[in-house]
């Protein structure tokens, strides 16, 4: 899957295990894990089916956005960057066809 980033931070931050570490701490291996994760699945269809990434699409406020777990409160948000994004019918994403997305941060909103 093709991967970006929100901005030039977070993909310093992403860009390597030591720099993983130094931002994420005790989270370092599983944020380091769900990436490689996404880097590897072919599109999100793949992505959904890895029990540890927990893949879901969000709701209410930020509808349109995307999560896969980290911990147990930390999520990595992203967003299906595809245009337009491939729809099987109304309101239900084709998601053997989302293979591009786009970081948006790492964060806990519980």
């Amino acid at each position: 899957m093709h991967i970006d980033f929100k901005n030039n931070k977070l993909r310093k931050q992403l860009s390597s295990a030591p720099e993983i570490k130094r931002h994420f701490g005790s989270n370092a291996k599983r944020v380091g894990s769900r990436l490689a994760d996404m880097e590897a699945a072919d599109n999100l269809a793949i992505l959904i089916q890895i029990p540890a990434a927990n893949c879901h699409s969000l709701s209410g406020d930020r509808k349109g956005q995307w999560a896969v777990n980290i911990s147990s409160n930390h999520r990595l948000i992203f967003e299906i960057m595809n245009h337009p994004i491939p729809m099987i019918r109304v309101n239900e994403i084709n998601l053997k066809l989302v293979d591009n997305i786009r970081l948006l941060k790492i964060e806990d909103y519980h």
